[in-house]
């Protein structure tokens, strides 16, 4: 079975097809063992990102599809026209190109480096991860730190949270006067808190289901720490509002936003919902001094910054490609050890019982010499039998390149080849015309 990687993301499918096939972080070992059990698939990984949802691990695409279709309760044709999928030799070059930042929304970003090392800490949790899985991902993460240390993909930081406040700044003439509302307590809103007070905002909330976790990060930026369910009462001093947490549902809805507005007598409220599924409903942009842009809307400001990276990433593709060849290989030779090891042992096994065979004769009183003669031609014609059979049939199939590959495999030199199957081709007919005059 070849290694599969198989998935959507923010090219292939839009923010609505992306969060209802998103796996929220408290499913992730469930949906793991569910799948292996309908996939008959012992090694099996899921990235799951506010951009992507991808799959790994050594199985058929079409049972795959199926089953996240299934899973996710969305028809096989929403996915069919928005999926991708990559085998082997490709499916490890996406991986690593996943990990170094070269397929994401914003080129080079690092966080998801850290995302695909959960996922394969969660999938080795759940017992998914065997010596394939194991393999990979290991060659993914050291390319990944490979490309980072070599090149300048890591340079002039540009990431989904920078881009955020890069466009709060184009709406706001100086953010110092503003007052942020992050919802989330997670390593996006931390970056989206670091970039704002960079660029000078002063005054920051930060909203969360536990108030603990809240209060930690709130500490580090000298921020407010509240609880999801105070959003609505804090929520007229925000002018700008940047939300990314894991909740299956709305944190926002239109009603709460509308109260809030005619408190602040409608001076305009910037929102960025970063979240996949979304934080905030999609009526809330209707609303009219309501700024409401998603993940997908972001792409402009990222453009930007994918310029300055572009060179580094050809430098990165470069180190990507070797990477993934030499991993194949490797992979291959791996799978050739266990062929080369049954072959031996197959061989090993015919030697021994013609050996006790010849043993028992000798000690009944056969001639040592004659035993000697006749185990040296049974144990040749027996280890020469399944290749003889192979030669036989390509010859007499015309199979030229079959009979090369055979002919080389056995020590044989493969240039008789052609010479091999026009003598078996004209010796089937010969028999034919014998036939004929019968």
């Amino acid at each position: 079975m070849p290694i599969l990687a198989l998935g959507i993301n923010h090219d292939s499918a839009p923010v609505a097809v992306r969060e209802r096939v998103a796996f929220a972080p408290e499913v992730m070992p469930s949906a793991l063992a569910e799948a292996r059990i309908a996939l008959e698939c012992p090694e099996l990984a899921i990235l799951s990102t506010c951009n992507r949802t991808e799959i790994y691990g050594e199985v058929a695409s079409e049972a795959v599809l199926a089953w996240i279709a299934e899973y996710h309760s969305v028809t096989l044709e929403e996915l069919t026209s928005c999926y991708y999928q990559f085998t082997d030799e490709a499916a490890v070059r996406h991986m690593m190109r996943v990990a170094c930042g070269l397929d994401s929304l914003v080129l080079g970003e690092p966080q998801i480096l850290g995302q695909i090392k959960s996922a394969y800490a969660v999938a080795r949790e759940s017992g998914s991860v065997g010596p394939t899985l194991h393999n990979v991902f290991q060659q993914v993460f050291s390319v990944a730190k490979k490309v980072r240390t070599e090149t300048a993909i890591g340079e002039n930081p540009v990431s989904v949270a920078f881009a955020a406040v890069s466009l709060a700044s184009r709406i706001f003439t100086d953010l110092a006067e503003q007052t942020a509302l992050l919802i989330g307590a997670g390593e996006t809103i931390e970056l989206v808190a670091r970039h704002l007070l960079d660029k000078g905002v002063k005054r920051l909330i930060v909203a969360n289901r536990t108030l603990k976790r809240a209060q930690s990060l709130a500490e580090d930026f000298g921020a407010e720490a509240i609880l999801l369910a105070d959003i609505p009462e804090h929520l007229p001093r925000a002018d700008i509002v940047i939300s990314s947490t894991a909740s299956q549902l709305p944190i926002l809805g239109k009603g709460a936003v509308e109260t809030a507005l005619k408190e602040r007598r409608h001076r305009p409220v910037f929102m960025v919902d970063i979240a996949v599924p979304r934080d905030i409903e999609p009526q809330v942009g209707e609303l009219d001094d309501i700024y409401l842009y998603t993940v997908d809307d972001l792409r402009g400001v990222i453009d930007e910054g994918k310029r300055l990276r572009e060179q580094a990433a050809q430098a990165a593709d470069e180190i990507v490609n070797v990477a993934a060849s030499a991993f194949m290989r490797e992979h291959r030779s791996l799978r050739a050890v266990d062929s080369i090891r049954s072959y031996r042992q197959q061989a090993q096994a015919i030697s021994k019982d013609e050996l006790e065979k010849a043993l028992i004769q000798l000690r009944a009183g056969s001639e040592p010499e004659q035993l000697l003669e006749q185990l040296a031609r049974t144990l040749t014609n027996k280890l020469i039998h399944a290749p003889t059979v192979a030669l036989r049939q390509a010859t007499a199939e015309g199979d030229l390149e079959r009979l090369r590959l055979a002919r080389q495999i056995i020590g044989l030199s493969p240039d008789d080849a052609g010479s091999d199957a026009s003598a078996g081709t004209e010796g089937s007919a010969d028999k034919q015309d014998k036939k004929k005059l019968k």
